[in-house]
């Protein structure tokens, strides 16, 4: 049986973004900190962090945020950059305004860049952070793209070919799945992350993408009904359909 482990209260919820440990000290003292329903007054006192603790914990008289491990399931508006130092609207402004001081800090799983809309996962755990980004697991990423011209018919074939390489690119794109909904949309399924990539995919069969919005992740989607700009944390079972080859 894994050893469950054990945090002090003040560095706990110093790490979670509510303050310094001073301040949670006071606020401890304040009685602004209950376990179990019983007001904590030492936050030096070491407690197991097991998932249930949001359960169980009340700060300011409101339920305990999530502790590490989480993951967001974000519907991500036009218009924000996935960025923790750019200007103007960021993704992570969405989320509670503490969350901006956890540590680990939370952190995109890749990034839509400002124009593209859709499924956008945002975690603290590092570790699975890079197994979704890493090249030799191909998570599948579909993109729904409606462009400025009519296809072809020719760029399923150039996409699925393995021969495609960008401008720029020393290397050649993984071969991708084109799916033609209509004479200007397409759903793209791609296993690289490359800088732009659908966008450039696109413009090298000499067309241009007017919007872009990712549908899929793995075997992740997003669910029906939720609105740009909504989010909601994931259980494990539904991270591990992230991983689902489809």
């Amino acid at each position: 049986m894994a050893k469950v482990p054990t945090a002090r209260i003040d560095k706990l919820l110093s790490s979670m973004g509510y303050g310094s440990r001073s301040e949670m000290a006071r606020l401890g003292k304040a009685g602004g900190i209950t376990l179990d329903g019983a007001e904590v007054a030492d936050v030096a006192r070491r407690i197991p962090v097991t998932p249930d603790l949001p359960l169980r914990m009340r700060v300011d008289d409101e339920a305990l945020d999530p502790v590490a491990g989480l993951v967001i399931l974000l519907n991500k508006p036009l218009g924000m950059t996935c960025s923790h130092k750019e200007e103007g609207p960021l993704v992570y402004d969405i989320l509670p305004r503490r969350w901006r001081r956890r540590d680990p800090a939370i952190s995109t799983v890749g990034r839509l860049d400002k124009q593209t809309s859709g499924l956008l996962l945002l975690t603290d755990d590092g570790d699975l952070l890079h197994r979704i980004i890493s090249p030799r697991r191909h998570v599948k990423k579909t993109y729904r793209a409606r462009l400025a011209r009519p296809l072809t018919g020719a760029e399923a074939a150039v996409f699925a070919s393995g021969d495609l390489r960008l401008e720029g690119d020393d290397k050649p794109l993984a071969p991708a799945e084109l799916r033609v909904l209509s004479g200007t949309e397409a759903l793209l399924t791609v296993t690289e992350g490359r800088y732009h990539q659908v966008r450039r995919m696109f413009a090298a069969t000499g067309n241009h993408v007017e919007a872009l919005h990712r549908e899929r992740l793995g075997g992740l989607t997003l669910p029906e009904g939720m609105a740009p700009g909504e989010w909601r944390l994931l259980t494990p079972a539904e991270v591990a359909q992230v991983f689902d080859p489809g």
